[in-house]
């Protein structure tokens, strides 16, 4: 076989079915081979983004490893943004990217570029293969590297001429690594403090934002009086009525502080202490108050639902058993506001639902107005790069095809894939796509009103609004072959959400959020 038929093998003998892909030249003897290997689902994505964005969803809820296919330096340079985001989810993801065949680098084509060097700042392990029999150990290596605990991004970067080489082989896969236990000195002083009657929080992140994780630290909570916080954006949360709430790190520096503020002790559950998205002047970087202790109970590499069930057995017979009322939830009426949005969501979110949340500013309110939906999961922007919302949903689609994906997408952001509404269209993914269509830039005059600016001038204007022309979303949507709908009123927004759970295939509402010129 050649060493693009071992590529493939080896992926699929890993375990890994599907590939987003958006190959090019370089590529075509990858595509050859996945092509007489029918047990791989390759999926086209329109940008490289929207595969790097789709390749993260997936992974966040098939909770195994996925392929993507690039294209040389450049087709990975545009899909770097999602790789960032899928890295600091700790996604597994095996990248596939072409490159020149080895002999023709010296010739310094138009496409040449230094692969390796523009993937290791978003990969977690890189290597270029250098020949046809070696390429079967390669990849096997890359599969091994995705499914170190708890995921990560591997590149492998394959020249053309090792790919279409004969001479090539299967290796087999080693079983993915587990978590280590977390130091039960670490579990003995997480009691210790807990026990003391000190004002303390629990920061859940990775599997300890999950429902085994935190069913466990909602049993310390109620026993020792803990506050249970999330990080500021997390690859998935458990969420919904019955199930024990965290509250996110606020992005604002200012609430962050305020949330934060009196603590004394801070536990780290599976992931770092907080710390600013930017800094600003005269802020500071550092979430964590003055003369607040960070203890760590188990790190991101550790067995984080272990050591918090260890915790919580340790107040096992001083757990009160709180019976939390069902409140009565009304669907929201009036003109459109995120508020109102978030409020008709509390009643309409299905049960199974996986929602992807790229609202940004417009969903700042969305959590407490969404605590008491049916049980759902629930993915965020963990790297900060924006243009993930419709990927995530996409990927998470292809991963869960029996239930029904929500996308909450601000519409500026969501414009750097829009193209992903096509790969939803053509798969015919269960996914409705909800625009916040308020017309502008909304995070970026809030951060220059940080700044002290609060009347931008015109070029500043201009380089948040997103009017002159509007951008029309269900044309955008009909175009790439989206059923869509316009809408103005929460009474509209409720019928029209409500009818597109019912349908096969994907949805776009583009709600108008009042006061936004057209």
């Amino acid at each position: 076989m050649n060493g693009a038929e071992s590529v493939v093998r080896t992926l699929m003998a890993g375990g890994i079915d599907v590939c987003f892909a958006n190959p090019g030249t370089s590529e075509m003897a990858l595509v050859a081979a996945l092509d007489r290997n029918p047990g791989m689902r390759c999926i086209l994505g329109l940008f490289e983004g929207v595969v790097t964005g789709s390749a993260d969803g997936y992974a966040r809820m098939a909770r195994k490893p996925v392929a993507t296919l690039l294209h040389c330096g450049p087709g990975l340079a545009n899909g770097l943004a999602n790789l960032h985001n899928a890295k600091c989810a700790r996604s597994p993801i095996v990248n596939i990217v072409g490159d020149h065949a080895t002999y023709h680098r010296s010739f310094n084509p138009p496409l040449a570029a230094d692969v390796e060097a523009t993937a290791r700042p978003y990969s977690h392990w890189v290597r270029t293969a250098q020949s046809a029999q070696t390429i079967g150990h390669d990849t096997a290596l890359a599969i091994e590297a995705a499914n170190a605990w708890p995921g990560q991004a591997a590149t492998l970067i394959v020249p053309a001429d090792v790919a279409w080489t004969e001479g090539a082989s299967v290796r087999t896969i080693r079983h993915g690594s587990a978590p280590s236990s977390a130091p039960e000195h670490s579990i003995e002083q997480v009691v210790k403090i807990l026990r003391s009657g000190e004002p303390a929080a629990v920061l859940l992140a990775g599997d300890g934002a999950l429902e085994g994780g935190l069913k466990h630290a909602d049993r310390i909570a109620r026993a020792s009086g803990a506050r249970l916080l999330g990080q500021m954006f997390n690859a998935r949360i458990a969420r919904g009525r019955n199930m024990p709430a965290i509250v996110p790190v606020p992005y604002s520096v200012d609430q962050a502080l305020t949330e934060l503020g009196g603590l004394k002790h801070l536990i780290l559950a599976g992931g770092p202490a907080p710390v600013a998205f930017f800094a600003y002047p005269g802020k500071p970087s550092s979430l964590v108050p003055e003369g607040c202790e960070i203890t760590v109970l188990a790190g991101e590499n550790e067995n984080v639902v272990e050591a918090l069930e260890a915790v919580s057995n340790e107040f096992r017979q001083n757990t009160p058993t709180v019976e939390e009322p069902s409140p009565d939830l009304a669907l929201a009426t009036g003109a459109i506001t995120p508020d109102r949005i978030a409020q008709s969501l509390g009643v309409l979110i299905p049960e199974g639902a996986v929602v992807a949340d790229e609202s940004l500013t417009s969903g700042i309110n969305l959590f407490p107005l969404t605590r008491h939906a049916a049980p759902h999961d629930w993915l965020q922007l963990t790297g900060g790069a924006i243009g993930i919302g419709i990927p995530l949903a996409t990927g998470a689609s292809v991963a869960c095809p029996d239930r029904r994906v929500i996308c909450l997408q601000a519409d500026g952001s969501g414009m750097y894939t829009v193209q992903g509404l096509w790969t939803q269209a053509r798969e015919r993914l269960n996914v409705t796509t909800v625009i916040y269509a308020n017309a502008a830039y909304a995070i970026l005059k809030q951060e220059l009103a940080n700044l002290g600016v609060a009347e931008p001038g015109r070029n500043a204007s201009d380089m948040m609004d997103l009017g002159r022309p509007a951008l029309d979303w269900v044309q955008l949507a009909r175009g790439m072959g989206v059923e869509a709908e316009r809408v103005t009123t929460a009474e509209r927004f409720n019928d029209v959400f409500r009818a597109s759970l019912d349908k096969q295939g994907p949805f776009l509402i583009e709600a108008v959020i009042a006061g936004t010129p057209r």
